[in-house]
């Protein structure tokens, strides 16, 4: 009996150890499952620097949209309160001055074919084969067919009557036939103006790789250089890190992003929410990135239909930006027509104008889509986007 009771003495001692661990693992369990990015339901929501939060939507499905439309997914603004990295907000250049920054930039990227023109129109004598050079130079520009015959047929009447010809006559009647070719009369304003008691609502849209989040960034820093309000939704759901690269881009303005912690959650659900919180804090306007799409498969392009008409069962869509990358040419164009007839497009925005000589796609793309290009960027800088001048596009390409 002696030697049993050390044995039944050790057991009871090791049960008391393995009792007071039990509470110590349960709370460190507690803390794992508590840990940044999957935030408990009953946590607040805590305002990032310099923006103002988002109703929390994660634990709530009150807001559901009507029925035959989108699932609620948890829709909330990323939360910075935990030790994330803080992003100081910005100042965005004023408009004016951007302005005349891009335009000194594209008349150093983009006069290949301005000065081409204006050498082969100044030659002494103009022949057949001057005006098959000059043809040729604006197709290479991706003026497109129509526009290039167009184009050719007023100089090659304007130059006939001018006769003898100084090189200051040519770029100036080469000025005012470009200038009709890129249509100044389009309306090239955003519809940012507000409802009466709704936000103007823009989405932005186009295929994978064009710059769309980032477009969404700059073109926010553009809206609050006007002082204007602005709530980002990230409906790009599908690409990993496009929600938090979005709300970087709203941090350093200072404007809010709703975005959800599903992965892969319904873009439609998400910007349903993001319009909802535009209307509930009475914002000026909310920018909605959706995820890039190949024109050719036909689910995405239906899925983007379906964004807009979830939207509209909330506010009226003013703008359907479509972004484009100037590069890619005429194959632009054929992604143009294809978005053109899933959504009504209202804009075009014409990325990496700097990276191409081919300054005629701004004249192919108006003419194929009956759309204005209302706004350029011309560099990876935040302030490398502006609106759209006809007159001083193409000042730009002549000097």
């Amino acid at each position: 009996m002696n030697d049993i009771l050390p044995i039944i003495l050790s057991i009871v001692a090791a049960l008391a150890v393995i009792g007071g661990l039990i509470p110590v693992l349960l709370k460190t369990r507690k803390n794992i499952n508590q840990y940044p990015g999957t935030r408990d339901a009953n946590d607040p929501v805590l305002p990032r620097s310099g923006g103002t939060a988002v109703e929390d939507r994660a634990a709530t499905t009150t807001d559901i949209p009507p029925a035959g439309t989108a699932d609620v997914d948890t829709a909330t603004v990323p939360d910075d309160a935990a030790g994330l990295e803080v992003i100081p907000v910005e100042t965005p250049l004023p408009v004016a001055g951007r302005l005349m920054r891009l335009r000194e930039r594209l008349v150093r990227s983009n006069n290949i074919m301005g000065k081409g023109l204006l050498a082969l129109l100044s030659s002494d004598r103009i022949d057949e084969n001057v005006w098959d050079e000059v043809e040729e130079t604006l197709l290479l520009a991706d003026l497109g067919t129509e526009p290039t015959m167009q184009l050719v047929d007023a100089l090659r009447e304007r130059v006939k009557v001018l006769g003898t010809r100084t090189p200051e006559q040519v770029k100036v009647l080469l000025r005012e036939e470009l200038i009709k070719l890129v249509d100044p009369s389009m309306d090239r304003t955003l519809n940012t103006r507000r409802h009466d008691d709704k936000p103007a609502v823009m989405m932005v849209v186009g295929v994978n790789g064009v710059g769309k989040t980032t477009t969404v960034g700059k073109l926010a820093r553009v809206l609050v250089a006007e002082d204007k309000d602005v709530l980002l939704g990230a409906a790009d759901t599908f690409r990993a890190a496009a929600a938090e690269q979005l709300a970087t881009w709203g941090q350093r303005v200072g404007v809010p992003t709703v975005t959800s912690d599903i992965d892969g959650a319904d873009p439609a659900s998400v910007a349903y929410e993001a319009v909802k919180a535009g209307i509930d804090q009475e914002v000026d306007v909310v920018m909605i990135d959706t995820a890039g799409r190949l024109q050719n498969k036909v689910g995405l392009m239906d899925e983007l239909g379906k964004v807009k008409r979830v939207v509209e069962k909330l506010a009226e869509v003013d703008e359907v930006l479509l972004v484009l990358d100037a590069t890619t040419g005429q194959n632009g164009l054929n992604q143009a027509r294809v978005f053109s007839e899933v959504v009504n497009i209202t804009g075009i925005v014409l990325t990496k104008l700097d990276g191409t000589a081919k300054g005629g796609i701004v004249v192919a793309i108006q003419r194929s889509l009956g759309v204005p290009v209302k706004l350029i960027g011309l560099g990876e800088g935040a302030d490398d986007l502006a609106p759209f001048e006809a007159e001083a596009f193409v000042d730009a390409l002549l000097n």
